[in-house]
């Protein structure tokens, strides 16, 4: 029969106005023979109106209405929905909210009947009523059905709002409990003789053992067995074990009803590598002796739930005392924080953006930042004991452990996004913790959740704003609390016990928690601004320096910094913005003592910090330029030296902090992952620095002595490490000083007047003062210490001509003119290239001799006691052996292959491999060990503020030296271990290609 037009329009408009995205449908379905009894009733609209989709909702209806057996059925079904409003609202709810719970009203029809009473004790039922909701099913397709039927009336009062998301997920645990039971006497049922031969109970874990289950999860279990008394043990496991896996596979299989949910058992000791079963006295011996931290974090939503709840019962018991000594292990808070990370990294990074569970400022960040308070003051505080994330973190709030607003700021943010999370997961009954992307999706959940204006807008803003909220607390949560142990809080505000504080810190790895109270105290106490901007930053840097290997020293450093500069503006400004600078600032000040010595004599340098383009490394001509600027401006040439040695000194933090920063990795960026651009940058950015400060000093001495011209040219000659661009944090400075009288001029003048230079020169580099000194090493110049330790060109030339050995020859493959007479320092290369690139190489004399000479050095230079598979620069594999092999190399090929005339190491290694004189493998292997020992010397030199060739002794040195090199906090013998495994590596090639063995 046709429909008048104006009707249509009518209806289509009602229609729209409910919130149908489909009223053509909707009219279709509205129009089946099933429903004419109800078809105009306005209530049947205005109730699909405020489902969350009212269009699946009104299909549900027709689907389940059509599936009544008869007329009879159908018309009870239908006059209940018309006359009985909280059916009506249930039963149009879930159907607007699940599809998935529709199809299974669809296949059992009568199943809508559970929605009808509305007792008070169908409001909040718990194990019982949900046993007795079971008590009829008889196999796992039965258990299937029933479940589904509960899970409906949990729907109905969750998408109806009568519970709250906690009595919800309460709920659903308690529906898993009933379940598990009803399973497990299924299985025993089936194996009486298994049943009998021992005691077997089910440890609910994770989300289920925590009361706080989602709706589709998998039941995390433990499971513990015994014999019966007089029974064998090993027997009684095996069968334990096959009541266990029939239990298992009863929920956990897919059959024409479905599955229920996976039992997962892989929390267990060893994983699913582990029994299935085990006895109580071989989980205690497990986690007394093997388990990992993240165990013991596991442990603390362990609850027994079904089988032997004696046995259960004593599980928890026995464990409870190991959870609660958790704190004490050694890196247990960088352990905890480390796993939470790695969780992020592991999520597709497709996905991150959506994830609700894993994701930043997600459900996991709430969950692990409570965790750990509890592991951490559980042991002394027996209310933090809860199993329940926002009962712990109530708990929390009400000891002072966190702050409380900061607390209600979180537990808002965990209801909404559990919320969410149920809503998404109701819809098709699947395991998912990621926000859909489609509109019709993202409306339906919008509107689930109440927002039914611009659903999908709100939903979005409202997420949003949630995860930032946990983002930005989550890791706060655990410091702030800290200040407020030592700060005046209102009347009436729970603080931190001093006695809680210092647990903390010592679970952070401050090694002198009273002595961090102390400098909290004095950063944080008062009202002046300055206070208020630290009280808000310093849970932050508190976190930061934790990260490091000496978090006292870091909070000790910012101490000082602060004193020096807290009342100027601009630092107060930089610490206010919480960026870069602040968190750059941290990183710097708990690395080592080098950068924050350096800092300490200039605060002002932590303005470099304040963006990227303040680290990055000066050029030699711009250092230059400002040397000698500085020098022109100074009166005498000791003002002027200390000029330059102060610009050497900020240049020299700025390059040390660039390091650190790179190697440790900010929030945003993570640690530089090539090794040798860090070394190259290091080594390059000291070179410039220290030839800088040359050109500067022998400004000032030929200004102060002289006026502006000195009575010869002068030049200097960079050798070693500081002429290969490779200088470290600590190395001295090896130079050559070159001169040539002027046309005219008398030769002894000359030679005093460059004399003079040189004395006066390390005379002023070396004075005293709050500046690092730079010690200059003239050692590998003609006749060594014996020699003059300056000659004129001609001098040089008659001494190369008649009397150089051939390990001059090899220390000057380094020389490169840095500072004074330009001109004069490219004739002395033009001197000496053809002795360091001889013509058709090096004669096989020439060789042994070097050979000879390496093997003595090897023998007699090694310091007594050292180690030689860990000395960096004379060990096995280490500077030495690399470098020696590729300056024999360039001897033998330089004078052939013109990328082998070069002063550096790693090109030259880099060179002889493009020419095909050293297999690509043999040059990686001792590039990566070169690199490697550059990097161990310049963290010994950044951790200890002394330069050191081999690794330091000190515990607490040896983990910054292992940080500062990528190793988490407890893995230092893999850092030794892969010292020695690359070094051992590249001894081989050396032995091969230098000895020829």
């Amino acid at each position: 029969m046709s429909v008048p037009q104006g009707r249509r329009s009518s209806t289509f408009t009602r229609l729209l106005r409910h919130g149908f995205t489909d009223p053509s449908a909707a009219e279709r379905l509205l129009d089946v023979p099933g429903l004419s009894a109800v078809r105009s009733d306005p209530l049947l609209l205005d109730a699909l109106g405020a489902t969350a989709d009212p269009d699946l909702a009104l299909l549900g209806l027709v689907r389940l209405v059509e599936a009544q057996a008869g007329d009879p059925e159908r018309r009870e079904l239908l006059d209940t929905l018309i006359t009985a409003k909280p059916l009506r609202d249930r039963l149009l709810a879930v159907l607007g909210a699940s599809e998935a719970l529709a199809d299974h009203l669809a296949r059992h029809p009568l199943d809508w009947q559970a929605l009808v009473t509305y007792e008070p004790s169908d409001l909040h039922p718990g194990v019982e009523e949900f046993e007795r909701g079971l008590a009829d099913a008889v196999d796992p397709n039965s258990l299937r059905v029933a479940y589904r039927r509960c899970l409906l009336s949990i729907a109905a009062r969750d998408v109806c709002g009568t519970t709250d998301i906690t009595q919800t997920a309460a709920e659903l645990a308690d529906l898993a409990t009933a379940t598990l039971r009803a399973a497990l006497a299924m299985a025993q049922a089936d194996a009486p003789g298994d049943a009998a031969l021992c005691k077997l109970a089910v440890i609910a874990m994770g989300k289920c053992g925590g009361h706080e289950l989602n709706y589709v999860s998998d039941v995390d279990v433990i499971f513990v067995g015994e014999a019966v008394e007089g029974a064998d043990e090993g027997k009684a496991i095996q069968a334990a074990t096959r009541l266990a896996s029939h239990m298992m596979r009863i929920c956990s299989d897919t059959t024409v009803e479905g599955t229920i949910w996976p039992v997962d058992a892989n929390l267990r000791p060893e994983g699913r590598n582990g029994p299935l079963v085990r006895t109580l006295s071989s989980h205690l011996a497990y986690y007394q002796r093997w388990a990992k931290t993240w165990e013991f974090q596991a442990l603390l939503k362990a609850r027994p739930v079904a089988g032997d709840l004696v046995l259960g019962d004593a599980y928890v018991r026995t464990l409870s005392p190991l959870v609660w000594q958790a704190a004490e292990r050694e890196n247990f808070v960088p352990d905890v924080q480390k796993m939470r990370k790695r969780v992020v990294e592991n999520i597709p990074a497709g996905e991150v953006d959506r994830e609700l569970k894993l994701g930043p400022g997600g459900l996991r960040d709430v969950e692990f930042a409570v965790q750990l308070l509890q592991l951490v003051h559980g042991r002394a505080d027996l209310s933090l004991r809860s199993g329940t994330t926002l009962d712990a973190l109530a708990a929390l709030a009400d000891g002072g452990y966190v702050g409380r607003v900061d607390a209600v700021q979180l537990d808002d943010a965990y209801r909404f996004l559990r919320t969410l999370e149920h809503r998404i997961q109701l819809y098709r009954l699947r395991r998912t913790h990621l926000v859909p992307e489609g509109d019709a999706d993202l409306r339906r959940t919008g509107r689930s959740m109440g927002m039914r204006t611009e659903p999908i807008t709100e939903l979005h803003r409202a997420w949003r704003r949630h995860t930032s909220v946990v983002r930005r607390l989550h890791e706060k949560l655990f410091y702030r609390p800290l200040l407020d142990a030592v700060a005046q809080l209102a009347s009436g505000e729970t603080r931190l016990s001093t006695e809680a504080a210092r647990e903390r810190l010592v679970a952070l790895g401050y090694h002198d928690p009273s002595a961090a109270l102390r400098h909290l105290e004095a950063l944080a106490s008062g009202v002046t601004r300055k206070a208020a901007i630290q009280r808000t930053l310093l849970p932050v840097l508190l976190g930061w320096f934790a990260d490091s290997a000496d978090p006292d020293a870091g909070l000790l450093n910012f101490r000082k910094v602060s004193d020096a500069l807290g009342k100027t503006p601009w630092y107060l400004r930089l610490l206010r913005d919480e960026g870069a600078a602040a968190e750059n600032l941290a990183r710097v000040l708990s690395a080592g003592r080098l950068a924050p010595d350096l800092l300490m004599r200039a605060p002002e340098a932590v303005a470099l910090l304040g963006d990227q383009q303040g680290l990055e490394p000066r050029g030699h001509a711009q250092l230059e330029q400002e040397v000698l600027a500085a020098v022109g401006r100074a009166d005498g040439a000791e003002q002027a030296v200390a000029a330059a040695r102060g610009v050497r000194r900020r240049e020299l933090f700025r390059t040390s902090a660039a390091d650190i920063i790179a190697s440790y990795g900010t929030e945003d960026t993570p640690a530089e992952a090539d090794q040798g651009a860090l070394v190259d940058r290091v080594g390059g950015a000291v070179s410039d620095i220290t030839a800088a400060t040359l050109a500067g000093t022998l400004r000032a001495v030929v200004r102060e002595g002289w006026g502006d011209e000195l009575p010869t040219r002068f030049a200097v000659i960079a050798m070693g490490r500081f002429g290969g661009h490779e200088l470290g944090y600590g190395s001295d400075a090896d130079v050559l000083f070159v001169h040539e009288p002027r046309e005219g001029g008398d030769d002894q003048e000359a030679a005093k007047a460059a004399n003079r230079v040189v004395s006066e020169m390390r005379r002023l580099l070396a004075l005293p003062s709050g500046d690092p000194p730079l010690l200059i090493d003239a050692d590998l110049r003609p006749e060594g210490k014996s020699g003059p330790v300056v000659r004129t060109l001609k001098s040089y030339d008659a001494y190369y001509r008649r009397w150089s050995l051939v390990w001059e020859s090899q220390a000057l493959l380094r020389a490169e003119p840095v500072a004074g007479d330009l001109d004069l320092g490219r004739r002395f290369i033009d001197l000496i290239d053809p002795l360091r690139f001889p013509a058709e190489g090096l004669g096989e004399d020439a060789v042994r001799e070097i050979r000879r000479l390496k093997a003595r050095m090897e023998s007699e230079r090694l310091p007594r006691g050292a180690d030689p598979t860990l000395h960096t620069k004379l060990g096995r594999g280490g500077l030495s052996d690399v470098e020696w092999t590729v300056q024999l190399l360039q001897l033998q090929h330089g004078w052939a292959e013109p990328g082998l005339r070069t002063t550096r190491t790693r090109e030259a290694l880099a060179a002889a491999c493009a020419a095909e004189l050293i297999p690509g493998e043999e040059a990686a292997i001792l590039d990566e060990a070169w690199v490697l020992a550059s990097r161990v010397r310049g963290a010994v030199m950044l951790v200890r503020g002394r330069p050191g060739d081999t690794f330091p002794s000190d515990g607490r040195e040896l983990a910054a030296v292992g940080r500062y090199l990528g190793y988490d906090p407890g893995h230092v013998g893999d850092m030794l271990e892969d010292y020695r495994r690359m070094t051992r590596r590249a001894r081989a090639v050396m032995e091969e290609r230098f000895y020829g063995a």
